[in-house]
């Protein structure tokens, strides 16, 4: 028997997954991918929202608040970089100045602090490049930005040092409640009983729920286009800025990372297909020339990739946080959309409280280690440092990814970790090979040719982001050289 069954390694899974593991239990987290993170929770805006967004009296306002407060001292223990750059929401004519206004007492309603509406001279002087008929922005210090997938991976593996057991490639094909009080989860590969069983599976929650008997509500999928800009253009903004926002959107917005890019977008179109990530024309035609209202100089020569993402969003407009009425023992956690990255936290402790409400014993463990040490980039480190650490071991000498700096060190550890990678998208998430402005043109061969010797795989098993991704065709001759080596080129 299982304690907990946690359904969906996205942030908020792997969240709630971090909290138990605080607890003498038992806990399963099943992800139907082959790594966290493979949904919503690897392509948003990054963004830890200060709060002043949602409408007061929501869950969204009440955990955004509560989960921003938090973010300091998470990613302190789980060594995950956070900065706190502060945003702007610029007006840029007159009439958006009501706009701010709402939102400063909106702001003020939920507890945001501190929090304030200043002149143009003061947005100039934080922002040299905003449009030059910008009059007025809404600033909030408490913002900050983040790796959203480094943020989850890190929770996965401290949740797994603490005994959390992570499945994945498990989709959930059944799930329902057994007359002895129990509830049976079944996937592909095995079957689980439980007594409770926490439903975190993003965009495909509410068919979850359905699974199981317990209250039926929908998501929609809301795609959100991107454009990242390379490094060089690292100094173009210092902020996240949003424009005044609409009923369905925060906005397009012009915002750096926590790696030094900066990118434009989303947009905001609901879709029928919870499977379509695709960018289309259309949609990068349209974030561009949203983010030129705000940034009219963009230097789109520098762009480097895109990408979409899609947001879940529940028929409610709110998260869909609560224990079932109708099947004992099965919680919802549904509808987590923007912002259920900055509410994460927040969330998991709100999930513990319902556990405990609903009859779940907790008892903290003695030797839960709330640390986790990251991967450290290479490219991070002085000189006398990196030697140091290449005398230790010699492959932290062999850069693989020259855009990025990182070395095959790096990538064998993001392979060996507890919840290590197992593909090219894993290590590129994890040690940022194959982000740089080559896109991996360069380092994926390198890549492929470690995994391949670390896993104890053919290179034509190696994947890009699962089966069915495999990036190689051919015979396994074909790409073994006359010494019994991979041949990268």
């Amino acid at each position: 028997m299982t304690d907990v069954v946690i359904i969906g390694g996205g942030v908020v899974g792997c969240m709630i997954a971090r909290e138990l593991s605080r607890f003498d239990l038992s806990v399963v987290l099943l992800e139907k991918e082959e790594d966290v993170a493979s949904g919503t929770s690897k392509a948003n805006s990054a963004v830890i929202h200060a709060g002043y967004d949602a409408k007061p009296g929501t869950l969204k306002a009440q955990l955004n608040i509560r989960g921003n407060a938090l973010f300091d001292k998470i990613c302190d223990e789980l060594d995950v970089p956070f900065k706190r750059i502060g945003s702007l929401v610029v007006a840029v004519k007159e009439d958006d100045v009501k706009e701010l206004e709402k939102l400063l007492e909106q702001g003020k309603a939920n507890g945001v602090s501190p929090l304030k509406i200043i002149s143009k001279e003061e947005l100039f002087e934080l922002e040299p490049n905003i449009n030059s008929k910008a009059c007025a922005a809404l600033y909030a210090p408490t913002a900050g930005i983040i790796n959203p997938f480094e943020l989850t991976v890190a929770l996965a593996e401290n949740a797994a040092q603490n005994g959390v057991t992570i499945r994945f490639n498990s989709p959930v094909v059944d799930v329902k409640a057994c007359d002895d009080g129990m509830m049976m989860v079944k996937t592909p590969h095995e079957t689980f009983h439980s007594p409770f069983v926490i439903n975190a599976a993003g965009l495909f929650a509410d068919e979850i729920s359905q699974m199981a008997g317990a209250e039926a509500y929908t998501i929609t999928p809301r795609k959100g286009e991107y454009l990242i800009f390379d490094k060089r253009c690292s100094d173009m903004i210092n902020m996240v800025i949003f424009p005044t926002p609409t009923k369905f959107s925060k906005g397009i917005l012009v915002c750096p990372t926590i790696d030094g890019n900066f990118f434009i977008g989303p947009n905001s179109n609901d879709i029928e297909d919870k499977h379509d990530t695709g960018v289309t024309s259309e949609g990068i035609d349209e974030i561009i020339r949203g983010a030129r209202r705000l940034v009219p100089g963009l230097p789109l020569e520098n762009v480097i990739t895109s990408f979409a993402g899609l947001r879940a969003v529940s028929n409610t407009n709110d998260f869909i946080i609560e224990a079932s009425r109708k099947v004992k023992g099965f919680i919802n956690v549904g509808g987590i959309q923007s912002p259920g990255l900055s509410s994460a936290p927040a969330i998991a402790e709100m999930v513990i409280e319902i556990l405990q409400e609903e009859g779940l014993t907790l008892k903290e463990k003695n030797n839960f280690n709330s640390r986790r040490n990251r991967i450290y980039p290479f490219r991070e480190l002085n000189d006398e440092e990196r030697k140091k650490l290449i005398r230790h071991n010699p492959a932290y000498g062999h850069v693989i990814c020259r855009c990025e700096t990182v070395t095959e060190g790096e990538i064998v550890d993001a392979i060996r970790r507890p919840v290590g990678a197992r593909s090219l998208d894993g290590i590129k998430r994890r040690t940022r090979a194959g982000l740089g402005r080559c896109q991996g043109g360069f380092c994926s061969p390198r890549v492929i040719k470690i995994l391949s010797r670390e896993l104890g795989i053919s290179p034509l098993k190696v994947t890009k982001c699962g089966q069915g991704s495999e990036i190689l065709k051919g015979r396994t001759k074909d790409f073994i050289d006359s010494d019994g080596d991979f041949n990268e080129s």
